[in-house]
């Protein structure tokens, strides 16, 4: 079997309704625009998928693949994705590639492997479990009161366990930390997602009280650049740091935050920015070797799949915005997500695909991608 062509699509995404906003000075939720779908196809009839869901990625998987990754992969045997994923680093060195296409032919083979198969691909990655809970991921929302009522909210709608993503002032996020959990409880787990919002002296300040509090996990509080700040912060607080989300380089780079000592929750794992399922697998394997969780990044329906085949993670991340908020689909009423069944991947549901990707859409969920 041999790969004989390979064809990209611009896929309509809109927009969240109502609008989110993230800390001060990201930028808030994207708008409507265009991501994109990478259809890998072989000389035998076997295809498989891969969805790059951030607005603009059309174009830029268009160009990639006019200017040199289709005659790169053209000829190529498609089950030899080890290779593959090397030629994706290869390519990246002259490229510069955005993390999110690193992982995005790897992705493809993973699914074509699991329709060759007719598996689910967290079969053929090795599975682990088929199902796993769901954390609640805020946006920003206005006010400590309104938090407090998300949290209600999500503790309703059955998740159990909470992340907080809040403003960015490191003082103002140390209040709204210590309110959620004397609301909540001793029982609910909390997480704190800093967003790479703060420098070392205001990462510590809000790590004590992260740490004062119970939180599980502090996540990327700091830009990803300094493991040297990391390893300072590791050694400063008390709460177990989970980082490596934006790196680059996959399992390379998160191995110099453990072995710096920097990563003591653990390292992040995703599709997206891990390299496809494959960098996503090493991560988690490196951190398993080091006693380490490997926790998945990001809803979306690869992400779900990674969640049944890692055993070092602890749950499925899902986001949820505006006010009332809604219960992901596919999330029962005890706040589980199950495996999915049908083979491969598949793409979400809810969008407007062209014939010729209809029957790679997924039955199982309803929801369309949220970032």
């Amino acid at each position: 079997m041999r790969i004989a062509d390979v064809e990209s699509y611009p896929i309509r995404v809109p927009g969240a309704s109502p609008p989110f906003v993230w800390r001060d000075g990201l930028l808030g939720s994207p708008p409507d625009g265009e991501a994109a779908v990478l259809r890998i196809c072989t000389d035998e009839g076997v295809e498989g998928i891969a969805m790059a869901p951030r607005r603009g990625s059309a174009v830029i998987l268009a160009d990639v693949l006019d200017r040199f990754l289709r005659k790169e992969l053209v000829g190529q045997d498609p089950l030899q994705r080890e290779w593959l994923w090397h030629r994706m680093w290869e390519l990246d060195r002259t490229e510069e590639l955005p993390l999110y296409l690193l992982g995005l032919v790897d992705t493809a083979l993973w699914d074509l492997a699991g329709r060759l198969a007719d598996r689910p691909t967290w079969q053929m990655l090795g599975g682990f479990r088929t199902s796993i809970p769901a954390y609640a991921s805020t946006v920003t929302y206005s006010s400590v009161e309104e938090y407090l009522d998300i949290a209600d909210q999500a503790l309703e709608l059955g998740y159990p366990a909470i992340k907080l993503h809040a403003w960015g002032d490191a003082r103002r996020d140390a209040r709204l930390s210590v309110a959620l959990r004397e609301h909540v409880g001793d029982a609910i787990p909390l997480m704190f997602d800093g967003s790479a919002g703060f420098d070392l002296p205001d990462a510590i300040y809000l790590g004590h009280a992260l740490s004062d509090a119970d939180y599980l996990w502090y996540e990327e509080p700091i830009r990803e650049f300094s493991i040297t700040a990391y390893k300072r912060l590791s050694d400063a607080v008390a709460v177990p740091l989970l980082v490596a989300e934006t790196s680059d380089g996959a399992h390379m780079n998160s191995a110099d935050f453990i072995q710096a000592g920097a990563a003591t929750f653990g390292v992040r794992a995703s599709t997206q920015l891990r390299g496809g399922f494959t960098g996503a697998m090493r991560t988690a394997h490196l951190a398993d070797a080091y006693r380490l969780r490997a926790e998945v990044h990001g809803p979306e329906i690869p992400n779900r799949h990674l969640c049944m085949a890692i055993s070092n993670t602890t749950y499925y991340e899902s986001l949820v915005m505006g006010n009332p908020i809604s219960r992901e689909s596919g999330i029962d009423a005890q706040g589980l997500v199950h495996a999915p069944t049908g083979p491969g991947v598949a793409l979400p549901a809810g969008l407007d695909y062209p014939p010729a990707l209809q029957r790679f859409v997924d039955k199982e969920t309803l929801t369309p991608p949220k970032a």
